[in-house]
Parts: C-alpha cells; sequence; structure tokens
C-alpha cells in the first residue's frame, strides 16, 4: 500500500523553531487535515533534524532544472551530488550546475515536484486533502515565525 505524506518545512533549510511554536502550529495542522486518505490512517510527525535532511517529493519528481539557464539537470549528476553532500553530513548544499557552472544550491534548483532540505519537519501522513492554501501556509508559518514551503511525496 502507497502512501501521500504532505509536510511543512522552513524556506531556509538550517532553521529550527522553538517547541511552543511547534505545539501551536501542530495543534492547527491536526484542525485543517481530515484524517483519512483511502482508508489509510492519518499520522503527523514532528522532526528536528541533527543535520541537514532531504525532504522529497517520493514518486511525484518528474524534473529537475537549473536556476540560472533554465536547463534540465540529469538525475545522475543531482543523485552524486547528494551522496557527495550526504558523505560530508550535508555540512553544505552548494553545487556548481553541470549545464552553465553557475554556483547554487541544492535547495535552489527548480524541482517538479517540490522538494527541500531541512533541519526540522512536519509531516502528515495521508493527511485526506489537498495541498495546503496560500492562506493557511501563511497562518503556519506565521504560527512558526518562519516562511514555509510544502512538499508532497507519494511514496
Amino acid at each position: 500500500m502507497s502512501d501521500d505524506v504532505l509536510s511543512i518545512i522552513p524556506v531556509d533549510p538550517w532553521w529550527q523553531p522553538e517547541g511552543d511554536a511547534v505545539e501551536r502550529v501542530v495543534q492547527l495542522v491536526k484542525k485543517l487535515v481530515p484524517g483519512t486518505d483511502h482508508g489509510a490512517d492519518m499520522e503527523i510527525d514532528v522532526w528536528w533534524h541533527d543535520t541537514m535532511a532531504l525532504v522529497d517529493c517520493g514518486t511525484n519528481l518528474e524534473t529537475i532544472s537549473c536556476p540560472w539557464c533554465r536547463a534540465a539537470i540529469d538525475t545522475e549528476w543531482w543523485s552524486d551530488a547528494l551522496t557527495d553532500r550526504y558523505d560530508d553530513g550535508f555540512t553544505t548544499l552548494t553545487v556548481d550546475v553541470p549545464c552553465c557552472e553557475e554556483t547554487t544550491s541544492l535547495n535552489a534548483l527548480d524541482y517538479d515536484w517540490p522538494l527541500g532540505f531541512a533541519r526540522f519537519q512536519i509531516a502528515v501522513r495521508n493527511p485526506g486533502r489537498a495541498s495546503f492554501s496560500e492562506g493557511e501556509l501563511t497562518e503556519l508559518a506565521d504560527g512558526l515565525g518562519q516562511p514555509l514551503k510544502q512538499i508532497w511525496a507519494h511514496v
């Protein structure tokens, strides 16, 4: 059986919130998600990662492109770049893209579907709803005190 996971992460991948703010936002998430999807139980997980973590979109990932020249990024190059950063404990996300040799961040590449990197994540497994609206995402971001983005994963 597959699952859908709707995650919210800070736009700044290095940022982590205070515990009190997280508890308030988790309560808000519980109000915004109705429950089950295809008979699966909804779960909400909160993670403070010690090191940078990839928050991916699972099988939803279709393309990766350069934010500078818009050229397609080869998934093998991207996978190698991930492995290199992972082996170093994700101390940096900086890369020189192969297309135009500009310097950017793995977090700044254009992903279709979105994914990101974070040291903090709230993940809702089988939320039984579509993505958060812009207004809902703003309300969640205001609760944490940091701009957020959402990742929709199919795993």
